[in-house]
């Protein structure tokens, strides 16, 4: 039988588990409001990006054109999540150009990938640098 006094220092160990630290949870809360950041900054990125607004109102990739936009923003968020590789614009730019063409039948040749894909990574670094 454990005295009430027990400090909870002493219940730890006869529990034998220790909480989480409250460094950890706070750190975790941070990453994830800043992962939400970054998912917000590219679906304001590309809502600004002609292109894809004209294929999505034109419904140039079909009546769901608009979910095909945002699972674009799901797939570039993914592929800087997830990339463990050092990352090169020309790879978001392929990513870019064959999602256009193969989700929305649209070849963009106005360099308007390439701007998109460049802002993308610029953020995608200024991200790096806050969760570091």
């Amino acid at each position: 039988m454990v005295p009430s006094s027990t400090s909870a220092k002493h219940k730890k160990s006869l529990l034998g588990v220790s909480p989480p630290h409250p460094h950890h949870y706070h750190h975790h809360q941070q990453q994830q409001q800043q992962q939400r950041h970054l998912l917000e900054a590219i679906s304001l990125l590309l809502s600004r990006w002609n292109g894809l607004q004209m294929a999505i109102q034109n419904q140039w990739g079909g009546h769901d054109s608009l979910q095909k936009s945002h699972q674009l923003e799901i797939d570039i968020f993914s592929w800087f999540s997830q990339s463990k590789a050092l990352l090169c614009v020309e790879d978001l730019e392929n990513l870019l150009h064959e999602c256009m063409l193969f989700s929305f039948n649209t070849e963009i040749e106005d360099g308007s990938i390439e701007e998109v894909a460049e802002q993308l990574m610029v953020m995608h670094e200024e991200y790096m640098h806050i969760i570091q």
